[in-house]
C-alpha cells in the first residue's frame, strides 16, 4: 500500500499519446494521499483536456505560464516552490531538450528552471527518437542535474515501431515515487544538484525472487508464502545504484521493476534453468527466492476428483537444490543464500553457508514481528564466511536491500594484504 499522505507532488504532462497514461497516475496519486498539482504543455492538451486532471487531482490544471489564477502569485513560482517532487509523465524528446538545455519557453518549462525540488522524469516516445544520439546526451544531461529516469518499457508503440520507448506503467511511476519517500530516499536522490550512487555500476548481478510453484494437476500446485518483496527490493535497489540485473522471478502480485531483465518462471526446475543460463554472466548471485523443498513425484493430466475416501496421499519427491548447484559450479561469482527459520537461526545459518558453499547467508527468524513473508519490513542478520555476523534492526525490506548490497560491495572489493617474507 502506498503512502503519499499530504505529499505535494507536481506533475508535468508533455505531448505525447501516454498523456492518457498520467491521468491513471493521477488518480492513483490522489488515491495514496498525494496532492497533484499538474502542469500541461499546449501540446498535451491536444491529447487529454485539462478538465480530466481538474477532476482527477481536485486542484487547478496549469497551461499557460500568463495566466494567474490567484491575484499575486506568480504561478509557475508557486507551482514550482510547492512542490515535494516534480515528477514528468509522460516526458516527451522535446521537454527533455528544453529541460537539458534551460530552455524555459512555456508553463512546464519555466516551472522546472525555477524549482528546487528533485525532478523524476519519465520518458516516452518513438524507439527511432528516444536512441538518438541528442536524445541520450539531454538525458544524460539531466541526470547530472540530479534528476531521476525512471526507464521506458519495449513492445509495440503507438507509431507502430517495435522497441524501447513506451512509458512505463502507472503502477510503475507510483512504486519509484513511493521509493523516493520511503526512508533514506532522499540520500538515494537528494534534489538538483545531487548525482545518484553509482556504485554497483559495470557489475552484473542475478537475483531470484519470490515462491515457485509445483504443479499436483491442472488447477492445483504446492506453493508457499513468499510474497517476492524482498527481491524485487534488491532488484530496485541494485538497479538504481547501476548494477546491470537479471530478475528471476516466480508468481507474485508485484509489478515488474522497470530497468532490469526480468524472467518469469514457475517450478523449481524452470528457475534453475534460468538461473544456469545466466550464472556464467554473473558477478553476484543473490538467492532471495522461497523454493519448494519437495514437489509432487506425479503429476497428474486431469483435475485429481474427490473421493469417498477421507484422507489423500500425496507422494513427495525432493526437488533440484538450486542454492547447492550453484555453489558447486561457483567459479568467481559472490554468491547469497537466503535462510528463513524459525529456530537456531544462527546454526541453521552457518550450517546451509558451508553445505552449499555460499560466501553469505542472509537469515531472519520469521516467526518475529515484521520479519515474515508478505509484510514490508524484515529483521536480518547477515553471516559471512570470513567475518563476524552483522545484525540488523527491523527496517523496510528496501532498506535492508541497500544495507546488504553496500556489505556485499566491502566483501568483493576488499584487498588481501599481500604476505610478507
Amino acid at each position: 500500500m502506498h503512502n503519499l499522505q499530504g505529499k505535494q507532488i507536481v506533475l508535468g504532462v508533455s505531448g505525447g499519446i501516454a498523456a492518457y497514461k498520467a491521468a491513471a497516475l493521477t488518480s492513483k496519486l490522489t488515491q495514496a494521499g498525494a496532492d497533484v498539482h499538474v502542469v500541461m504543455t499546449g501540446n498535451a492538451t491536444k491529447f487529454v483536456q485539462p478538465l480530466t486532471f481538474e477532476a482527477l487531482s481536485h486542484q487547478p490544471v496549469y497551461t499557460d505560464t500568463f495566466t494567474e489564477p490567484v491575484p499575486g502569485k506568480i504561478s509557475h513560482i508557486d507551482v514550482a516552490d510547492k512542490a515535494d517532487l516534480v515528477v514528468l509523465a509522460p516526458a516527451t524528446a522535446n521537454i527533455i531538450g528544453k529541460f537539458a538545455n534551460g530552455i524555459a519557453d512555456d508553463m512546464l518549462s519555466t516551472m522546472l528552471l525555477a524549482t528546487k525540488a528533485p525532478v523524476m522524469v519519465a520518458p516516452a516516445m518513438n524507439v527511432n527518437m528516444y536512441h538518438h544520439p541528442a536524445v541520450q546526451q539531454n538525458m544524460e544531461r539531466i541526470r547530472s542535474y540530479g534528476a531521476m529516469l525512471v526507464e521506458p518499457g519495449e513492445g509495440m508503440l503507438a507509431c507502430g515501431w517495435i522497441g524501447k520507448g513506451r512509458l512505463a506503467e502507472p503502477e510503475e511511476i507510483l512504486a519509484a515515487i513511493s521509493r523516493f519517500f520511503e526512508p533514506n530516499g532522499h540520500d538515494r536522490f537528494a534534489g538538483p544538484q545531487a548525482t545518484k550512487n553509482q556504485d554497483w555500476s559495470g557489475k552484473k548481478i542475478l537475483i531470484t525472487a519470490g515462491p515457485t510453484r509445483e504443479k499436483i494437476d491442472p488447477i492445483r500446485y504446492i506453493s508457499n508464502f513468499s510474497s517476492g518483496k524482498m527481491g524485487y527490493a534488491i532488484a530496485e535497489a541494485a538497479r538504481d545504484r547501476g548494477a546491470d540485473v537479471i530478475l528471476i522471478s516466480g508468481p507474485t502480485a508485484l509489478t515488474k521493476p522497470s530497468g532490469v531483465t526480468f524472467i518469469p518462471i514457475e517450478s523449481v526446475q524452470e528457475m534453475l534453468d534460468a538461473s544456469l543460463l545466466n550464472y556464467d554472466l554473473a558477478d553476484v548471485v543473490i538467492k532471495s527466492a522461497a523454493v519448494s523443498d519437495y514437489r509432487p513425484e506425479k503429476v497428474f493430466a486431469h483435475k485429481m476428483k474427490k473421493t469417498n475416501k477421507d484422507d489423500w496421499h500425496l507422494s513427495l519427491v525432493k526437488s533440484p537444490d538450486i542454492l547447492q548447484t550453484l555453489g558447486e559450479r561457483k567459479q568467481n561469482q559472490f554468491v547469497v543464500g537466503f535462510a528463513a527459520e524459525t529456530q537456531d537461526v544462527e546454526k541453521h545459518a552457518i550450517d546451509k553457508m558451508n553445505r552449499k558453499n555460499t560466501d553469505m547467508i542472509v537469515a531472519n527468524d520469521v516467526s518475529q514481528d515484521g520479519a515474515g513473508m508478505g509484510v514490508d519490513t524484515n529483521i536480518v542478520t547477515i553471516y559471512r564466511k570470513n567475518g563476524a555476523p552483522i545484525p540488523f534492526e527491523k527496517m523496510s525490506k528496501r532498506e535492508v536491500a541497500d544495507k546488504l548490497l553496500d556489505v556485499i560491495l566491502q566483501e568483493i572489493t576488499s584487498v588481501t594484504p599481500a604476505k610478507q617474507e
